[in-house]
């Protein structure tokens, strides 16, 4: 049985999908300024394992995930610059073009890295009318107020609205800032709508209400949750950061128009820091996928990597740790390898049961980890397959310094091993060496053991 921890409720949880044909799932997905970095896809990378996990327990899981393209301001709540409006700027393109560039981007790292596709890909853009008329049944159902710069959610109306996050609602009034809105009536109350001042320069605009305007950065996903899943959900999962603002803000924009719970699991992973420091362009830690390719790393070792630490574990991301990783990964790959040329492919019968009992158990990966490396040395080739099946890490395509499959490598090497091996059986050491040579510019190394002579790939 598949247990989840709940945040909701803040207890590990049995998982039962209200629908056992379909489990309905949305993932927060990035706002769409600049490159993705590492830090955005670890979030992803935990998020295509619960879908596996799904799989594994026979479920079938339709997700949505959101591409934020309008209404995300840089402070994250309801002051500051668009920030797609401040990086067209910033690289001197339309805001189109910059949400067009880095969604190619993004998509193009998602599939790097063999995550699995969302059934729909959720731009918020494409349901500004779907969002105008959420804000309606909040104005018409009385959750919602007018100020001089938006419509603003009236938390006091909702008053479960701080139980979700466990805000303390007074001592946030106490601390305000001085430069708090004396409109709002409330300091937790958010925008819903914003309206543009006529001498604002804000190019996404659409007229509602007579004004132009554009909507709150919480409402798309209460928005397309509404239109794609309906509410409940069972599954809503985003990052930690977003508990105390933007998905409690969703739950109570959703509260607000439909009088309905919007999700019945929330699943949160925690932060991932660069050499104990928070990911930031100011702080200039920046790290993308091709930043580690060129630093001659697999996407696939920092996914391996990331799946050491569970989800809900604060995880710091150190280039030494990253090697280990790499190093760890190759063993697999080799521990694949010999398999192949081993010849033994019936799958070791209880591998399936025992790696989904730690998986089933909130998605404990390193546990799954550690219980593979303890018997990698009695895995067979489909056992191999099943684990690449389930992580997706890349373990049996074999490419190392060239394009080639463990077949490729396999007609390549053993005829130079058949050699070899008679050329040491007839001492003629100078052109076993030699032979050995030939093999090592391919990348290859060898392995005598008492079975025979294996070739791996080198460390």
């Amino acid at each position: 049985m598949l247990k989840l921890y709940n945040t909701a409720t803040k207890k590990l949880e049995s998982f039962k999908p209200k629908n056992s044909e379909k489990v309905t799932i949305y993932t927060c997905g990035p706002t769409v300024y600049s490159a993705p970095h590492i830090g955005n896809f670890a979030a992803y990378i935990y998020w295509d394992l619960l879908l596996q996990i799904l799989k594994l327990n026979d479920l079938t899981p339709y997700r949505v995930l959101n591409l934020t393209d309008v209404g995300h301001l840089t402070s994250d709540g309801d002051k500051g610059e668009d920030k797609l409006e401040k990086g067209a700027r910033i690289e001197g393109k339309t805001v189109w073009e910059i949400a067009d560039h880095y969604i190619s981007l993004f998509k193009s790292d998602f599939r790097k890295l063999r995550l699995n596709e969302p059934q729909k890909w959720a731009r918020a853009t494409d349901y500004i009318e779907e969002s105008k008329e959420l804000v309606q049944k909040l104005i018409d159902n009385d959750f919602v107020y007018e100020t001089s710069d938006g419509l603003y959610f009236d938390t006091s109306k909702f008053p479960a609205y701080p139980d979700f996050a466990h805000l303390n609602l007074e001592n946030q009034k106490a601390g305000a800032r001085v430069s708090f809105s004396s409109e709002k009536r409330n300091i937790s109350d958010f925008a819903v709508w914003k309206f543009i001042a006529p001498e604002e320069k804000h190019i996404m605009r659409w007229n509602f209400l007579g004004r132009p305007g554009y909507p709150g950065w919480h409402l798309e996903c209460s928005t397309i949750i509404h239109q794609e899943l309906g509410e409940p959900i069972d599954i809503h999962t985003g990052g930690i950061d977003h508990i105390p603002i933007h998905h409690t803000n969703e739950i109570a924009q959703t509260f607000g128009a439909f009088q309905k719970k919007l999700a019945e699991f929330w699943l949160h992973c925690n932060f991932l820091t660069i050499n104990g420091e928070k990911i930031s362009k100011s702080l200039g830690n920046i790290i993308t996928l091709k930043d580690l390719e060129e630093k001659g790393f697999s996407v696939f070792d920092f996914k391996l990597w990331l799946y050491q630490g569970h989800y809900r574990s604060e995880r710091n991301f150190t280039w030494e740790d990253l090697a280990s990783a790499k190093i760890r990964r190759k063993n697999w790959q080799n521990a694949y390898i010999l398999s192949c040329q081993r010849g033994k492919t019936s799958q070791t019968p209880s591998l399936e049961s025992k790696l989904l009992e730690y998986l089933n158990d909130d998605l404990n990966s390193p546990a799954a980890f550690a219980y593979i490396d303890s018997i990698k040395e009695t895995l067979t080739s489909e056992d191999w397959e099943l684990i690449d099946e389930i992580f997706k890490l890349n373990l049996t395509e074999i490419k190392n310094n060239s394009n080639w499959s463990f077949s490729d490598y396999e007609s390549f090497a053993r005829p130079l091993i058949n050699k070899r091996n008679f050329a040491r059986a007839q001492k003629n050491y100078q052109t076993a060496d030699q032979l050995r040579e030939e093999l090592s510019k391919k990348g290859l190394t060898l392995l005598d053991t008492s079975e025979g002579t294996f070739w791996q790939l080198e460390p």
